[in-house]
């Protein structure tokens, strides 16, 4: 979906179209932007940006909150409409998936039509715009969808993959961020040609076992399969605070009241876990996490007493806090089931659109 919360409050709200508007956080408090619409964009604000300075960056642009109950609903309308096409769906966020239409018989089989189609169903029952990508795996098919945005339907044929992944930028590789595309540059790994010419060996001994997955996509080779179901990984909360924390007895206390909302919700959820990991994020954005595994199911009282080991590996006493937050997973036993019913999640929270 194309800026996806951002349309939905447009569509909602007629006096916010053709206009900067950003939903999210306060930008006279600690918020962040969770997205923004094509016109705040032109300002250079883009998801996950402090509030305050997108401010800076556009004066006059419309701060909204969050309607995830109304983005979930939009959400579930056009999972309803992939379904009619194919039951190979894979969520990735509330605006996001991936579809084999490989075995359907709809538009004599032509993937390009069925998406064609799909956008026409989208736009029709929500009034919304949906940008497609359409290709022979899963990696080209996620870059395909981003190629013609916004209202874009892009296709990446078996015969043009190769030679399309070589002119690709690393920065527009998905899967590799800031990080690995300034370690792959330095390496004077630069675009898809560069990283074709690197052997698996090398890849694998700079990267780990992701290099394989590098080495493969590299020559437009991915064979991960759309998986319709999928096990949720993990179930947290995490608060942003309005001034930095920096007294260790107000952090625990603060952690304390985010394990009471995790522990509710798994309760809720009839949901039990092994592992307990708390994530920070310094003042100067730095975030790391810290995590426990427990022989026996966490309890609330349990999780509470992990805290002081795990902030015990943190720099809490001598740097200022500006998020928290808790998140169990290792999730076993009876209830694993009631598990892969539930929507995948990104660690902490929603998804981002």
């Amino acid at each position: 979906m194309d800026a996806f919360f951002a349309s939905v409050e447009q569509r909602d709200h007629p006096e916010y179209r053709g206009k900067p508007l950003i939903v999210g956080g306060d930008p006279n408090k600690r918020g962040v932007v969770a997205a923004c619409s094509y016109e705040a964009r032109k300002f250079g604000i883009h998801s996950a940006m402090p509030a305050s300075r997108a401010r800076r960056l556009c004066a006059d642009a419309i701060f909204v909150r969050p309607r995830m109950d109304v983005y979930r609903e939009v959400s579930e309308q056009i999972r309803t409409i992939f379904r009619q096409y194919t039951d190979l769906v894979e969520p990735l966020s509330l605006d996001e998936a991936y579809l084999d239409v490989s075995q359907s018989d709809q538009h004599k089989g032509s993937a390009t039509l069925i998406a064609k189609d799909i956008k026409r169903s989208i736009f029709e029952a929500t009034n919304l715009i949906a940008s497609a990508g359409v290709s022979y795996n899963k990696f080209l098919a996620k870059i395909a969808s981003d190629m013609d945005k916004p209202d874009g339907l892009y296709l990446i044929t078996p015969e043009q993959g190769q030679q399309f992944v070589e002119q690709l930028a690393i920065r527009k590789f998905h899967g590799i961020g800031k990080a690995t595309e300034a370690k792959m540059k330095a390496l004077g790994i630069h675009n898809g040609a560069d990283l074709k010419n690197c052997t698996e060996a090398h890849l694998v001994d700079q990267f780990g076992k992701v290099g394989r997955h590098y080495y493969l996509i590299a020559r437009g080779i991915d064979n991960r399969p759309v998986v319709s179901s999928r096990v949720r990984k993990s179930l947290g909360t995490e608060h942003t605070y309005d001034q930095d924390l920096d007294d260790v007895d107000q952090i625990q206390k603060e952690l304390q009241q985010l394990v009471a909302k995790v522990a509710d919700n798994l309760s809720e959820k009839k949901l039990i876990a092994y592992t307990m990991t708390i994530k920070i994020k310094y003042d100067d954005f730095e975030l790391i996490t810290r995590s426990q595994t427990t022989k026996s199911p966490l309890t609330p009282e349990t999780m509470i007493t992990l805290i002081p080991d795990l902030l015990a590996k943190t720099e809490i006493k001598i740097r200022k806090v500006r998020l928290l937050g808790i998140s169990v997973s290792k999730f076993g036993g009876l209830d694993q089931k009631k598990v892969q019913s539930l929507p995948q999640a990104d660690l902490f929270g929603e998804p981002s659109s």
